[in-house]
């Protein structure tokens, strides 16, 4: 039986996601830091993935990691809650040529038993913090084995409960966002185009404590905890050498302690044993 409580949450989140779903690559292409952010995760990804392989994407939006992921000779299924979302990805892997590459689904990554394209594959990835939009995380991980080769990765992006950058703005009076990671228990409400869902933070630890007896870590890395999040708007325009100075400081140190615990996100890759 379906949780009501997370059926409404699932329907704001869609909502919110169609509603923007036109205006989404309009609004974020041109940001210099999401494309640093798209950078580091693509590369953190393609050091895991053989050639050839087989993805699973959770959340995949409109398909900018899809079509990239393609265009490397992989063959993507894409996933995502927002139909409005999904219309995007099906033209843009049409406008690429990637038809055959990239399948798509409207489902949760709350239900992926109910997957219609059930099959083992080489990657399980989520990108850019969907995975915070549950309550009860556990039960995604837990469905992943099922799923995923032995020997297969899972490589998912999460805000954690901890942001150095987010945490500094106490000195800019925005105590409220400053500290509004530190008492989520309950969630944090987000909105979107008018929409409100709820959204929750998980460290590394919990990931890995609960992942522990069938899956090995094979990287972890901090994204953006020296270079500022997207949201600092015009950060990068604004600051050009002092965001190339940042960048640099940042990929030697991003995963090394305590940097890679102090992030915007962190990016956790882990591997099936057997």
């Amino acid at each position: 039986m379906l949780d009501p409580t997370l059926h409404i949450q699932e329907q704001a989140i869609a909502a919110a996601f169609n509603s923007q779903s036109s205006l989404f690559d309009g609004m974020y292409s041109s940001n210099s830091i999401i494309r640093y952010k798209r950078e580091r995760v693509r590369s953190h990804v393609q050091k895991l993935l053989k050639a050839n392989s087989s993805i699973l994407e959770l959340n995949a939006g409109t398909g900018e990691d899809a079509v990239f992921f393609a265009q490397q000779g992989h063959v993507i299924h894409a996933m995502d809650i927002s139909s409005g979302m999904q219309e995007v990805l099906i033209e843009k892997a049409k406008q690429n040529g990637l038809a055959g590459r990239i399948t798509h689904e409207l489902c949760s990554f709350t239900r992926l038993e109910d997957l219609q394209k059930k099959a083992e594959y080489d990657l399980i990835f989520s990108n850019f913090a969907g995975l915070n939009c549950t309550d009860d995380l556990k039960k995604v991980l837990d469905s992943f084995s099922a799923i995923l080769k032995p020997g297969g990765i899972i490589t998912l992006v999460i805000l954690p409960k901890f942001c150095l950058w987010e945490t500094l703005l106490v000195f800019k009076g925005k105590f409220k966002t400053a500290f509004r990671r530190f008492f989520s228990k309950r969630g944090r409400v987000a909105h979107m185009e008018g929409n409100y869902f709820r959204c929750w933070y998980y460290n590394p630890s919990f990931i890995l404590h609960h992942l522990k007896n069938s899956f090995d870590l094979v990287g972890l890395e901090g994204l953006c905890t020296i270079v500022p999040p997207s949201y600092i708007e015009h950060f990068a325009e604004k600051h050009p050498r002092t965001f190339g100075f940042l960048k640099r400081k940042e990929d030697r140190l991003k995963d090394r302690w305590p940097w890679k615990y102090l992030g915007d996100y962190f990016i956790i890759s882990l591997k099936k044993k057997g």
